[in-house]
């Protein structure tokens, strides 16, 4: 027990003495994690950043007018007017993320197209590919805009009388053979009674409610529902609201203190070069002593640099451990097992320090980017995200998500901490097998 004590003194005496590595271990996951947290959202506090768009109207009609000053309002758009090959040349460069293009006699086609079954009316829409998910935002906006401007305008407004009046003209000029068109007929019919009662109120300056309800119907069709969105935490919604930067402190921890585990395990690679791994197994200590000194050394390590950042994550960026704490501690515990068994398998196949290094970064690299940490595994397809369930990596930033801004209990932390205990006993035992093999 002394000998395993002292190794374990000796590698933390060396940790600290390297303080180069000391501060790219603690500075660079909490600088890394402040920026992507704040892109991500921060504290649920900052306004949301608009969809930029160029709207190219050629079309004078009412109804296009109507369609233009509907998106403008719009809270979560930019419109800018722009020629048309202007905007084309700034969305084909990524400055805009899309374009839409009113052409001529828009308005008075979707007019036709609403009732009289004519052809409909092309909208063309020049859009960023990388910006799909916006795409489909833009067009349920558009499309809302231009059901109501065009109801809005057939129903009360003069280019829709117009319209009306010329329908049924057209449908009493009809032979018996085309007898069909009668419903089309009664319609347009009720349309139309319907507009000179809407012209009358407005004439007659009629009473506030009637006025109303007038001004009601001349807004055209709308969405008949609203949604009410809550986001869904563990907790008091209100106080336990979501924080970008818990994630993203989860994440950034994560990556660099598997990099610091690659070093651990370099070192030992590097210790064989020099014979000093030969002089210390020359000692009267077992490999198994010197291993597992080796092991916990590294786990110490990562545990502190874990709760050091979240130190600053709760006292400079307001992350809560919403959820259990017990949880918290036994997700960074396993955690830290993991990597620290993980610098061991590094060194158990690494054959030179240059060769290990590329293919151990490469390795981590990639179990980051599976685990989340960079971009959410929700966006991956779906095989991809079944896959993700066999990279350590991923339990260990979703068991720091349940127990930080999602607010779970205890129960939600044991799966990862079962998993990242079994990665660690599983890259343990390999690494124990190498080194006994070698």
């Amino acid at each position: 027990m002394t000998a395993l004590i002292a190794l374990i003194r000796k590698d933390l005496i060396l940790f600290l003495a390297d303080r180069r590595a000391l501060l790219l271990n603690l500075v660079m996951p909490i600088l890394l994690g402040a920026f992507f947290g704040f892109v991500t959202g921060g504290r649920d506090t900052k306004e949301a950043a608009k969809i930029e768009i160029a709207v190219v109207s050629q079309d004078d009609h009412v109804i296009s007018q109507k369609i233009l000053k509907g998106l403008k309002e719009e809270s979560t758009l930019l419109v800018k007017e722009m020629p048309l090959e202007e905007a084309k040349a700034l969305v084909l460069k990524g400055k805009l993320n899309m374009a839409v293009l009113i052409p001529e006699k828009f308005g008075e086609c979707a007019g036709g197209a609403l009732f009289g079954g004519r052809e409909k009316p092309e909208l063309d829409i020049f859009y960023d590919p990388s910006q799909t998910a916006v795409l489909a935002m833009v067009k349920g906006m558009l499309t809302q805009q231009v059901m109501q401007s065009v109801s809005a305008e057939m129903f009360g407004g003069k280019s829709g009388t117009t319209f009306i009046d010329q329908s049924l003209q057209d449908l009493e000029k009809m032979d018996e053979a085309n007898k069909t068109k009668g419903e089309l007929h009664d319609l347009l019919g009720s349309v139309k009674k319907f507009q000179l009662s809407q012209q009358a109120d407005k004439d007659a300056n009629a009473a506030s409610a009637a006025s109303s309800s007038a001004s009601a119907a001349n807004a055209g069709l709308s969405m008949p529902f609203v949604t009410k969105d809550q986001a869904m935490t563990a907790g008091d919604p209100v106080t336990n609201k979501y924080n970008g930067y818990a994630h993203s402190f989860a994440g950034m921890s994560v990556q660099f203190i598997l990099f610091m585990a690659i070093d651990a395990g370099i070192g030992i690679l590097l210790a064989r070069r020099m014979g000093l791994w030969s002089r210390l197994l020359a000692a009267p200590v077992g490999l198994n002593t010197v291993l597992i000194a080796r092991a916990l050394s590294c786990a110490l390590i990562a545990c502190f640099l874990m709760c050091f950042i979240f130190l600053v994550a709760v006292f400079v960026f307001n992350v809560h451990i919403a959820g259990s704490l017990p949880g918290f501690v036994g997700v960074v515990i396993s955690f830290s097992l993991m990597t620290a068994s993980f610098g061991l398998l590094i060194a158990a196949f690494g054959k030179t320090p240059e060769a290990a290094r590329g293919i151990s970064v490469f390795a981590t690299l990639i179990m980051v980017m599976l685990s989340g940490a960079w971009m959410p595994s929700f966006m991956f397809p779906q095989w991809l995200q079944n896959l993700t369930l066999i990279v350590p990596t991923r339990w260990a930033v979703d068991g720091l998500d349940a127990m930080t801004w999602r607010g779970l209990g205890l129960e939600a932390a044991l799966p990862a901490v079962g998993v990242q205990l079994a990665f660690a006993a599983v890259f343990g035992v390999i690494a124990l097998w190498r080194f006994r093999k070698a």
